[in-house]
């Protein structure tokens, strides 16, 4: 390990250098991500913005564990990153629900790996189901519940493992925008209460303006860090102010170049 990577047991997530390529050595091989040197701290609400195929989900998978870096380095408080973690909970676009499985069966699945009872399990899951106002729906089957509610259930899946790192990859994409709006809200809410950093992913510059604490921009691929911007905004969030408007200016202006880059190269693939 290079003398000059450097670490903080303070910090949630510390990334150096980190890159990854997929399928290396054979004919498919591409870079997805090089170079990405990123610091979370505690309790932090993160979104990584950029163009499709920036390798944003990438970092997630790597960050949780599901993935190894073929560049640099990831400590998670102070610990390399060798493997999936229940302190490290991943949250997919879609909600990836067992059917067969009640909602606080689905809730408790990770603890019934663990070995808990099904008592302890039960308590658990009415615990995380309370926090995402589910309770009443503790007997129900995934498909008798909206797609919203669906993915309430999925964040009370993982918060039932009480991590500290809440990885969300889009986790709205699919919902309809009044939806996704309540589940911002939602989603704020759960975060405060939790004390969980958050990485988040987003193609929606709203959505990055009405969560963040930063915003991590990043380039077209291979995914760099363009630039991470404070986003000081006061909770809760006015969308309509020209402060926001302001933020949502200077975001735009940041991802223009690489979303017409972004394009051009999946043009260039199709010749």
């Amino acid at each position: 390990m290079p003398s000059d990577y450097r670490f903080s047991s303070r910090d949630a997530v510390v990334c150096r250098g980190v890159g990854k390529t997929w399928a290396p050595d054979t004919p498919r091989a591409h870079l997805a991500l090089t170079g990405i040197d990123l610091d979370i701290r505690p309790g932090e609400f993160v979104v990584l913005l950029g163009p499709s195929g920036c390798g944003k989900s990438t970092l997630l998978y790597l960050i949780a564990g599901l993935e190894d870096a073929t560049e640099g380095v990831i400590n998670f408080f102070g610990d390399p990153v060798e493997g999936p973690s229940s302190d490290r909970s991943l949250i997919f676009q879609e909600s990836s629900l067992y059917p067969w499985l009640t909602v606080w069966e689905n809730v408790a699945f990770g603890l019934s790996i663990r070995g808990a009872s099904r008592e302890e399990r039960r308590a658990a899951a009415l615990e995380a189901l309370r926090e995402v106002g589910l309770v009443s729906a503790m007997d129900k089957r995934p498909d008798e519940l909206s797609g919203g509610m669906r993915q309430r259930v999925a964040v009370a899946r993982a918060l039932a493992m009480r991590p500290k790192v809440l990885l969300m990859d889009e986790p709205f994409a699919a919902l309809d925008v009044q939806t996704r709006q309540k589940m911002q809200d939602f989603l704020q809410d759960v975060w405060r209460e939790s004390g969980a950093s958050v990485l988040f992913v987003t193609h929606h510059i709203d959505e990055a303006v009405a969560l963040s604490d930063r915003v991590v921009v990043f380039t077209s691929r291979p995914g760099r860090i363009k630039t991470i911007v404070e986003n000081p905004l006061p909770r809760p969030r006015d969308p309509f102010s020209p402060e926001a408007e302001a933020l949502r200016r200077q975001l735009t202006a940041l991802l223009r170049d690489e979303v017409d880059r972004a394009f051009a190269e999946q043009e260039g693939m199709g010749d």
